[in-house]
């Protein structure tokens, strides 16, 4: 460069290691042409005017070009987001023609279009780590060796694409068979339960012969239920029209116009937070440590070698993925997120080449990642952010290197350079401070606004970490949710059930939206298509509307821990009760709610009569109500005890209803008036008997009743107890048969018991006794469906009385499956969690027959 001052040429300044050059910006190239205009003539003042006019006609022109830019970034993103519903039609399209086709192909699914051919690799091909399929195309399931080790029996599994289904094999405790006796005896906690074997098998039967592979399988069609309950900022509209969220271990891509649910899969355990990257194509979801993984101090100085692993997949850990082909691109921080992901967020001011994650730890840390390096991201830094709570973190969209932290007690202000993180705290001078700081957002200048628990709105000065201007009582108690939209207008829920609209300077527009009772206060409020928000809420609906017409139920999901479940004699309808009190009558076909019920009490367990007309519901604190199952009219209510009902069983001739209890007992009613009148004719309960000589004995259960059946003839009950047993009863005496052999050969109506000959293969090696909640039976084939403690539901074929028993399993579910049913003409399987409170619907699909789809042991 040359100098005029001193007439010599000066190289460029050097500049520190790691520094970078300061940024020049059109006001200081203006301000330095009109500087050096001055000095050329300095008595040239009436020429300062037409520069002046020049500089701000340059300005206008910079401006506009500016605002083109912008115009043509949106214009692009809308591009690429149709081009990628394009792709996503396109895979849905093949995959349904390949299914058709039963093809080998389908093993190995991948797009072959032109237009796929012209996108990102990044988008189009799968990541060696990918655990998901789109839900068109079938589920992936993934071969397990599990020999001897209970821990490895409990550990959840995911999908792999590209892999065949397979059905894998359970290995029971080795069976002690007595073929004199027609009797095999298996083990539960050391505990013997003897098992007659059918008077047809007594001579073939061998509990460790093969068994033959499930007839069908099983696909993840749609799942009810959303998770705002306790989490925030977890619902996004995608250019593509479909609504992401999740629930469970599961996060849904929810098309409302089509009417279509994709699912991505990969996750093993409670999805905990979401965030989408500024090109609205990628997502990143956190999880929390799985089933096995709870003790996280101990094991985190010793991570897996194989971040791919099924192992790593226990531990707490994010996956960026694809939104077009839901393939898994990266798995970050195995072994350096201690307990869950509480909150992500993408970096937004260098198009998201920056992740930021807040661990539940004890300590908060919160490290950035450069997610894209590697198959497991690139850790940059990682710090203490706070002593309490973290509720929410974001990076300014002006400013690369700033980074809001908020929670309980706190906000603070980051700063990223040169490989450190300074914090500088919220100063709230002499306002009020918070208890918590809820919801954080920034303004399209990069000022910050924040809400708080005191249902307040304060704007803070970009840079700095002081108030700049506050709203008092902007809501009646908690700010759940703030949105700032392209135009400027500011939009924030609240927990008092209002949605309220302001302008740019936070004054009130006047729009408001008051959200029905029923459906919870606002917990996310994202933008939707055109004018319309959509909302997730706490009572975990998604509801859909403007400030002109009224929200409206997208998704609708039970709030507390689900245990009843009643699938419809003669409709594709089924039913669902929980501990939130409320009853839902569910269409699988329409996928909306036909009605809900809120009953007042606590939901254990539910039965449809018959006919279809009346459903029972049973409750934890005995009682149990008659309801008409179109009118919702109550009947009746009776009172069995001042325990749970767990099960409640209608006899197939219709004529009885048998009532399981936690008390021990069983009560048996007599049905009359077309299924509204009953009356009870006895109880099925422990006693004791003193038989010639010979001590006293016990008859009857010692434990809680957990499962019923009813046989063919209505004649007879089977039943299981909390402490492992199978017992036998004339229903219609209400007595014990104590001779169980003679119940051999008797043919049974359903197969809801966990306990009996036909279900001894579902028990894996060093099974409890508890790790299985529930099984039941298709009613038109040979297939036996089973839920268990570690969220899995598993297809085999019936009857499952070998201790090889194989079958196929499905994820999805992050808690424990509490009740699993086919509908009346098996098209379809019902499975409920207990504590992820969701449903999910699972069509059952003739399983291949060729040779990949060879089974393997467990």
């Amino acid at each position: 460069m040359y100098n005029s001052t001193s007439g010599g040429y000066k190289g460029p300044r050097k500049m520190m290691l790691g520094s970078s050059p300061p940024p020049v910006t059109i006001t200081k190239v203006f301000d330095a042409w009109s500087k050096s205009g001055s000095r050329a003539c300095p008595s040239a003042h009436t020429d300062d005017e037409m520069i002046e006019n020049e500089n701000q006609s340059l300005r206008d022109r910079v401006a506009d070009l500016e605002k083109k830019v912008h115009e043509q970034t949106d214009e692009i993103m809308c591009l690429r987001s149709t081009l990628a519903d394009v792709l996503r039609r396109i895979n849905t399209i093949e995959g349904a023609r390949d299914t058709r086709k039963k093809s080998s192909s389908r093993t190995n699914h991948q797009p072959e279009h032109p237009f796929i051919a012209s996108f990102p690799s990044s988008v189009v091909n799968s990541h060696s780590g990918g655990r998901a399929t789109p839900t068109k195309e079938g589920v992936r399931l993934r071969h397990h060796h599990s020999d001897s080790a209970r821990d490895v029996s409990k550990r959840a599994s995911s999908y792999v694409p590209g892999r065949s289904p397979s059905a894998t094999q359970i290995r029971a405790r080795e069976a002690q068979y007595n073929p004199d006796e027609g009797v095999v005896k298996m083990y539960l906690r050391g505990r013997p339960l003897n098992l007659y074997v059918p008077t047809p098998m007594r001579e073939t039967y061998n509990p460790s012969g093969p068994t033959a592979q499930p007839p069908a399988k099983l696909k993840l069609e749609w799942v009810y239920g959303y998770r705002g309950r306790d989490c925030r900022n977890n619902v996004y509209q995608l250019p593509t029209g479909e609504i992401v969220y999740f629930v469970a271990a599961v996060v849904v891509l929810y098309n409302v116009e089509d009417q279509m649910q994709r699912h991505y899969l990969g996750h093993t355990d409670d999805i905990k937070c979401l965030a989408v990257h500024p090109n609205k194509l990628l997502i990143a979801t956190g999880q929390t440590a799985g089933h096995d993984r709870r003790d996280a101090r101990s094991w985190r100085l010793n991570p897996p070698a194989d971040p791919l692993s099924p192992e790593a997949e226990e531990w707490p850990h994010i996956r960026v993925w694809d939104s077009v082909s839901l393939n898994t691109l990266h798995i970050i921080g195995i072994s350096d997120i201690e307990r869950s992901v509480a909150c992500l967020a993408f970096s937004k001011a260098d198009g998201g080449s920056l992740l930021v994650a807040v661990d539940e730890a004890p300590d908060h840390n919160m490290s950035v990642w450069d997610w894209s390096r590697g198959e497991r991201g690139y850790k940059l830094l990682e710090t203490k952010c706070a002593a309490d709570q973290v509720l929410a973190v974001d990076f300014s969209p002006v400013d690369r290197n700033t980074i809001i932290t908020c929670g309980k007690n706190h906000i603070s202000f980051w700063n990223y350079e040169s490989g450190m993180l300074a914090k500088r705290m919220g100063i709230f001078e002499n306002r009020e401070r918070p208890k918590y700081v809820t919801s954080i957002s920034f303004t399209d200048t990069g000022n910050v606004i924040s809400g708080d628990s005191n249902g307040n709105l304060l704007i803070w000065q970009r840079g700095g970490n002081t108030v700049c201007k506050m709203v008092r009582g902007a809501h009646e108690g908690p700010v759940f949710s703030i949105l700032v939209q392209k135009d400027g207008a500011i939009i924030t829920g609240g927990k008092d059930g209002r949605i309220i609209e302001w302008d740019r300077d936070l004054e009130r527009t006047g729009n408001v939206i008051e959200v029905p009772e029923q459906f919870g206060a606002p917990r996310v409020v994202t933008s939707g298509r055109g004018t319309q928000l959509v909302v997730g809420t706490t009572r975990n609906c998604v509801l859909g509307g403007t400030f002109t017409f009224p929200l409206r139920p997208v998704m609708q999901g039970h709030t507390e821990e689900l245990w009843a479940l009643a699938p419809h004699p003669s409709q594709q309808q089924f039913l669902t009760a929980g501990y939130d009190r409320t009853c839902y009558l569910w269409d699988t076909m329409a996928h909306t709610i036909v009605w809900s019920k809120d009953i007042g009490e606590h939901a254990q367990s539910a039965a449809f009569s018959n006919n279809g007309e009346i459903v029972i519901i049973g409750t934890t604190s005995g009682r149990w109500f008659v309801m008409d199952s179109e009118t919702r009219e109550m009947y009746s209510q009776h009172q069995d005890g001042n325990e749970p009902i767990q099960v409640l069983r209608f006899s197939p001739s219709g004529q009885y209803l048998a009532v399981g209890s936690r008390d021990n007992n069983i009560y048996v009613y007599q049905v009359s008036e077309d299924c509204r009148k009953y009356t009870r004719i006895g109880r099925c309960q422990a006693k004791t008997r003193k038989a010639r000589y010979q001590s006293i004995s016990s008859v009857g259960h010692s434990s809680f009743v957990t499962h019923l059946d009813w046989s063919a003839d209505s004649q007879f009950l089977q039943s299981n107890s909390g402490d492992y047993e199978l017992l036998f009863w004339n229903a219609g005496l209400c007595r014990q048969i104590v001779q169980t052999s003679q119940m051999r050969d008797v043919e049974w109506a359903s197969n809801t018991c966990t306990l009996n000959f036909s279900t001894l293969g579902i028990w894996p090696e060093g099974a409890d006794g508890t790790d299985i909640n529930t099984c039941a039976k298709a009613n038109q084939s040979s297939l036996l469906a089973t839920g268990d403690d570690f969220g899995k539901v598993k297809v085999f074929a019936f009857p499952a009385c070998n201790q090889k028993a194989r079958c196929y399993e499905y994820g999805g579910h992050s808690s424990h499956v509490t009740a699993v049913g086919y509908l009346h003409d098996d098209s379809r399987l019902i499975s409920t969690g207990g504590r992820d409170t969701a449903i999910m619907q699972w069509v059952v699909s003739a399983a291949s027959s060729s040779p990949s789809s060879s089974s393997s042991h467990r």
